[in-house]
């Protein structure tokens, strides 16, 4: 077991893509008999030792380099139950040493051509850059900042040696905050929450097949009540309709749609070549989120262990893309997309100041607006959002509360047990429960107690309803909330057609 990565399994390391010189193989071999046994490296050539309170990232299953995810617990990882969630162990190392603001810099993706190769080759050549040109010097140098009694020459002198190793030229992260380069709002839902409506966005369920006739009345019927109608990207990994696709049948039909894309099955490229579609075909919001894994999924199971991009490198990349008109890899964009950049919050996922970093990071990075996993606990998400206010940034983003209305107790007891970042309090168990052939119904008034009681919280601006295929549960529920928006007009009615003969 790795000395310095607590309770986690030793996973095979990369292997590089290309023949390297013997010197450089000599010292990945050194390397690795170093660093294997004391943190499980895996030789991703893309060492964040540095900010990861000297617990390796790249054990967590999903390869996620920036944060946990929306599943993240204190007991285990969800992908793997037998193993605790490394990044749970990273933040509480972080927190234990004081080290917590070190997890807020946005850390790049991997650079393949790296992958199995030794990393401090790249420590030298930065020692050269030092010692302009002169490894020695270089070493001096650096052993003389650190040894110094100034704890900002120190801190500069570290900075000096690491940051350019981790922070190449083609991503240049850091942990401050990059407000939109625009002034105007680009789409509806972002022009509403800039005026301060309280705003409600709602859930599409794309369909299984081609059809699309169900998936267009859905829109028709939510749409008045709704600022922005979202389309989830394939969830619990299962394959439906696009969301791109669903997006832009919303826009023929006059809806605002809110794109969602999941990392899980994008790579860079793919990322940035299906927003740039979606710019040119009017999908103005846009929702970056990590995605449920495989495991949640049916057979034949996919890749569990990598991703390409996490969230929050997605939302890195499309913010740049979109305020400094370049692509990851350089090449300028004549003509950059419109985008009001979302994404997901959980405020019950772990320990509330774990994911109150987590989500300012993702403010940082680029994230406009918030919709949170489902909450049934305004009390716990009174918490979530005093850490926020904690952070500074209740003023940076929107927040839309997640709701959605239960059907029966056996959907709670699965919303509980088997959704990571959703927990269901006792008492609203045994309510359903206690409901028998009156569950929905109950349900019904779950959520509108729900919405009543968040409506009024410091930096909620409206509440996100996810109906999970019971779409039609939407209009009544914004109407019995008071929810409606100022300039609602109900959908026409469609006359009914007498039967033929």
């Amino acid at each position: 077991m790795p000395g310095f990565t607590p309770a986690c399994r030793w996973q095979p390391p990369f292997y590089p893509f290309k023949r390297e010189p013997f010197g450089r193989r000599l010292m990945a071999r050194i390397e690795y008999a170093i660093k294997g046994p004391l943190f499980g490296c895996r030789m991703c050539g893309n060492c964040l030792l540095q900010e990861t309170a000297l617990i390796c990232p790249m054990e967590c299953p999903k390869g996620i380099r920036n944060g946990p995810c929306g599943g993240s617990t204190e007991e285990h990882c969800y992908v793997d139950p037998t193993r605790p969630c490394v990044w749970y162990k990273i933040y509480e190392r972080a927190f234990q040493h004081g080290r917590q603001e070190l997890l807020m810099e946005v850390l790049p993706p991997l650079d393949w051509d790296k992958t199995g190769t030794e990393a401090w080759g790249d420590g030298v050549t930065q020692l050269k850059k030092i010692g302009d040109g002169k490894l020695l010097v270089g070493v001096g140098r650096f052993a003389s900042g650190i040894l110094s009694r100034s704890p900002v020459k120190r801190a500069e002198t570290w900075d000096s040696l690491f940051v350019p190793i981790r922070q190449p030229e083609w991503w240049q992260g850091d942990s401050e905050y990059h407000p939109p380069a625009y002034e105007e709002p680009v789409s509806e839902l972002e022009r509403r929450l800039k005026a301060g409506e309280f705003v409600v966005t709602s859930e599409v369920a794309p369909p299984m097949s081609v059809a699309t006739g169900k998936l267009t009345r859905n829109i028709e019927m939510v749409k008045p009540y709704a600022a922005a109608i979202n389309f989830t990207d394939s969830p619990s990994a299962t394959p439906r309709m696009s969301s791109q696709a669903c997006s832009l049948i919303a826009l023929q039909n006059g809806a605002e749609p809110v794109m969602q894309i999941a990392a899980r099955d994008r790579t860079r490229v793919g990322l940035q070549s299906e927003v740039i579609g979606a710019g040119a075909l009017g999908i103005r919001n846009v929702l970056c989120l990590s995605g449920d894994n495989m495991r949640m999924g049916p057979s034949p199971m996919g890749r569990l262990d990598i991703i390409d991009i996490d969230s929050i490198q997605m939302l890195w990349i499309l913010r740049r893309l979109r305020d400094e008109g370049h692509y990851l890899d350089g090449r300028a964009i004549k003509k950059t997309p419109q985008l009001f950049l979302g994404a997901a919050a959980s405020p019950f996922a772990s320990r509330p100041e774990f994911q109150a970093i987590r989500e300012h990071k993702k403010v940082n990075a680029g994230a406009q607006f918030f919709q949170t996993n489902l909450v049934y606990d305004p009390d716990g998400l009174e918490v979530w959002l005093n850490e926020l206010a904690k952070r500074n940034i209740l003023d940076k983003v929107y927040i839309l509360i997640g709701i959605t209305p239960l059907k029966s107790l056996k959907m709670a007891q699965y919303m509980h047990n088997d959704v990571p970042g959703v927990s269901i309090p006792e008492p609203l168990m045994k309510r359903m429960e206690a409901a028998g052939d009156g569950a929905e119904e109950e349900g019904v008034t779950i959520a509108l107690e729900i919405i009543e009681a968040v409506k009024d919280k410091q930096g909620v601006s409206g509440i996100h309803l996810m109906a999970v295929g019971w779409e039609e549960i939407v209009p009544r529920i914004v109407t019995e909330a008071g929810l409606l928006p100022p300039d609602f007009k109900p959908a026409p009615q469609k006359a009914d057609v007498p039967a033929a003969g």
